[in-house]
């Protein structure tokens, strides 16, 4: 099989993640036979140039250049391959043309979030239901995005995500990254995310200070960067700057998530709605037990009170209780955590997420 893939950008982000897991997993396949199209020049994993993956730049300068169109075609046409998926609406509608003319399927995978209460006349609705009419499939990566799109039941399909369980293997000892990090606390509550509109920082951060004034055994860990860092810095006073840490983006992740008694995903739902989260992901592979905010595809791999507490949008109240509750019911964290584990294990691992995909390239073929 050759499948053409088309992604916006390399840049870090969850659905970028998502391409290059399915690519490592397709490397165990020798029938398959992989390029890769990015309509940009960030590349910020480069460890796709040591896969041994054809990687095309199609640089779109200016923006909305129209060669664009021209340039893939011309691909298309000379490579001829079985199927076109793209990741993305806008990599979905630079594939259109050359699907069309050189009656190739495309396979849409541009349902990667699950907008909570999404208007009809909203853009993002708007973009990707043009693209529908084209595409053989629809993918999404939770039932909630499928729902929030309005994806044509007959065209729309599931695949969640899967993680790479060799990511979370020959980790570094946790009492040299809790050195690294000058922790000296019993316990470390984290959350990994952009600081930007699309995470709730503010809500972790203030469910933090609820419980600093009740107990001073937690350090609580906010990895990633972003525009609206140096603002979350602020919220928090004197007092408690000790018992917060602000690593930035961090290639060691798995590395310090291993430090986390508890993992902590704050969703700003009034922007943006999870699919399924590739850090929940890494929390659970882990066998951490999580706190996420309800909505979107997230109940989807968060059992409530199996794998973790779900927790309503925006309420520092409810996280801090449900945090101090972990905190205090250690054996109850355990074993959310080990089922949180067997979960990954069964229903999120890499080699069920690839499986997925190589049936439905095999069926649309």
């Amino acid at each position: 099989m050759k499948i053409l893939l088309a992604v916006d950008s390399l840049a870090r982000g969850g659905m970028e993640r998502r391409v290059l897991e399915l690519i490592k997993g397709l490397g165990e396949y020798q029938d398959v036979n992989l390029k890769l199209v990015v309509f940009s020049e960030t590349i910020e994993y480069p460890e796709i140039y040591d896969w041994n993956i054809p990687v095309i730049l199609l640089k779109r300068v200016p923006k909305r250049n129209p060669l664009v169109f021209y340039r893939f075609y011309k691909l298309c046409k000379q490579w001829k391959p079985d199927l076109i998926h793209s990741w993305g609406t806008m990599s979905a509608i630079w594939a259109i043309p050359a699907s069309q003319f050189l009656r190739i399927k495309l396979i849409n995978g541009n349902i990667v979030d699950a907008p909570v209460n999404m208007s009809f006349f909203d853009k993002r609705l708007f973009r990707a239901r043009l693209t529908y009419p084209f595409s053989s499939r629809i993918i999404g990566n939770s039932k909630a995005g499928l729902k929030a799109y309005r994806v044509p039941k007959k065209k729309g399909i599931c695949i969640h995500n899967g993680i790479d369980p060799h990511r979370v293997l020959h980790l570094k000892k946790p009492s040299e990254v809790r050195q690294e990090l000058n922790i000296q606390t019993e316990n470390v509550i984290g959350m990994v995310g952009s600081f930007t509109g699309r995470k709730d920082f503010k809500t972790f951060i203030k469910a933090g200070l609820v419980l600093l004034d009740q107990r001073k055994d937690i350090t609580l860990l906010a990895v990633g960067e972003g525009p609206d860092l140096p603002r979350h810095e602020q919220l928090i006073p004197a007092k408690y700057t000790t018992h917060f840490r602000f690593p930035g983006i961090r290639t060691d992740v798995e590395d310090i998530i291993n430090i986390f008694d508890i993992g902590v995903l704050a969703t700003n739902t009034r922007e943006h709605g999870e699919g399924i989260s590739n850090v929940i992901l890494e929390y659970m592979a882990l066998a951490k037990p999580v706190v996420a905010t309800q909505g979107g595809g997230t109940p989807e791999i968060v059992i409530h009170q199996q794998t973790g507490i779900l927790v309503p949008s925006y309420s520092f109240q409810d996280m801090a209780h449900a945090l101090n509750y972990l905190l205090d019911n250690k054996k109850e964290a355990a074993t959310m955590g080990s089922v949180g584990l067997e979960t990954v294990h069964g229903k999120f691992s890499l080699s069920k997420m690839t499986e997925n995909y190589v049936d439905l390239y095999k069926t649309c073929i």
